[in-house]
């Protein structure tokens, strides 16, 4: 069956282009040859084909005259939406000419379902009083002392152990660690340790005896009875400030003095960051209910370009953690493929909704004018405290921007 995303054109580049593109192959191949004689670049064209023939010249020849017979090709066919880097097949080469077969994949048909007045409500935001109680006690632990204390360790506590774990009394690799900082009730280790060093006191030691979960990362280890030998070098108290003067000036917020006058902050902030996740779950589900009805037939391209971007995406995530793809799938006991293909429902559906604003963008004829978009550019680099030109660069330019609004307003329009 014919497929509509792809498109084969034949390009032949011959005449003046052909032997431009001969002559600067010649000129390249004549710097770097060895004739008797001659030094490199110096020999006679004829003495160089007649030693080497012209038939030496033509792969490099057709190399350089690739590039036109692609403009060619951009320019002979304006109307066509190509999504992704040709293929290219060099069908024939000889003293005329050269002849490629370019496979383009073109940007697939799309029927759009029903993308309005969908009868979805956005959720209310509430703040609730013990929200903002949750968020008054983080802010005081964030501002919290940590000191050296007498006594045992109490949940809570940080506590300063050197360790090494053992399975069949044998030490297993990665599960030793020295003056290592473990907050009681962070949940850092494996579940089970720390709950066991509350009560020992500096100078302690304890064998503390624990099951790795069958789901562990480690085949050597998981659902593994292990005994880690634990010493407890030093017991640090967690001490939370007092809400007085000394702390709102720690704390250094314009205008916030008072207990009332910080609680009414932290409601404003929980209630911002709620209405935007609402807002963003809103969003998500006129996308999946708009999609629904949709027909579309997405070329495997285009899904491979978006998982290239996410993995480019979650690499730089995971270097903000100081760790490398590598590093990861080492952990993970998985690859490059595994995580792939974990992402590919993704992939696909950020294709399929990014093509379906694209036909709602055509469908209501929505355009953004300079004007507008210069205005977006203003307001952005303000924001994030950037000059124009940098934000446009870090941005991906002008057209970048104006596409982000018209993704925009396409997802308004469904509102």
């Amino acid at each position: 069956m014919e497929n509509k995303n792809i498109k084969t054109i034949t390009i032949k580049i011959e005449g003046e282009e052909w032997q431009h593109a001969l002559d600067h192959a010649f000129e390249h191949a004549n710097s770097k040859a060895k004739i008797d004689g001659f030094r490199p670049g110096k020999a006679p064209k004829e003495v160089f084909l007649k030693k080497y023939g012209k038939e030496s010249l033509y792969m490099e020849a057709a190399d350089h005259a690739l590039n036109d017979a692609y403009v060619k090709i951009l320019q002979e066919n304006k109307d066509l939406e190509i999504v992704a880097q040709p293929d290219v097949n060099l069908t024939n080469v000889d003293e005329n000419g050269v002849e490629f077969v370019f496979t383009l994949t073109l940007k697939p048909e799309v029927k759009l379902g029903k993308y309005k007045n969908l009868n979805i409500k956005k959720e209310e935001v509430k703040v609730t009083d013990e929200e903002v109680e949750q968020a008054l006690n983080q802010t005081l632990e964030n501002y919290a002392e940590v000191s050296v204390k007498e006594g045992a360790i109490e949940q809570g506590d940080t506590a300063i152990i050197d360790f090494e774990g053992f399975k069949d009394d044998v030490a297993f690799e990665g599960g030793k660690g020295e003056n290592y900082s473990l907050k009681i009730g962070s949940n850092t280790f494996i579940p089970g340790f720390e709950e066991q060093l509350i009560g020992l006191k500096k100078g302690d030691t304890k064998d503390v005896k624990l099951t790795f979960p069958e789901d562990y990362h480690s085949e050597e280890l998981k659902g593994q009875p292990v005994v880690f030998k634990v010493t407890v070098n030093e017991v640090k108290g967690t001490v939370i400030p007092e809400l007085n003067k000394e702390f709102f000036e720690d704390l250094g917020l314009e205008g916030i003095e008072t207990k009332e006058a910080l609680e009414k902050q932290l409601r404003e902030n929980i209630q911002a960051r709620k209405e935007a996740d609402t807002e963003n779950k809103y969003i998500d589900q006129l996308l999946e209910e708009s999609a629904k009805d949709m027909e579309v037939d997405i070329p495997e391209v285009m899904i491979d370009e978006e998982l290239s971007r996410m993995l480019g995406q979650y690499s730089e995530n995971l270097k903000m953690q100081g760790l490398t793809l590598e590093q990861f799938y080492q952990f993970t006991n998985s690859d490059e493929n595994a995580l792939k293909e974990q992402m590919k429902p993704e992939a696909t559906t950020r294709v399929k909704y990014r093509l379906m604003l694209e036909e709602i963008v055509k469908q209501e004829k929505i355009e953004i004018t300079d004007e507008r978009a210069k205005e977006e550019v203003l307001k952005l680099a303000g924001k994030y405290q950037m000059d124009e030109e940098e934000f446009l660069k870090l941005f991906g330019g002008i057209d970048m921007v104006k596409y982000d609004l018209q993704m925009r307003a396409a997802i308004e329009v469904m509102k």
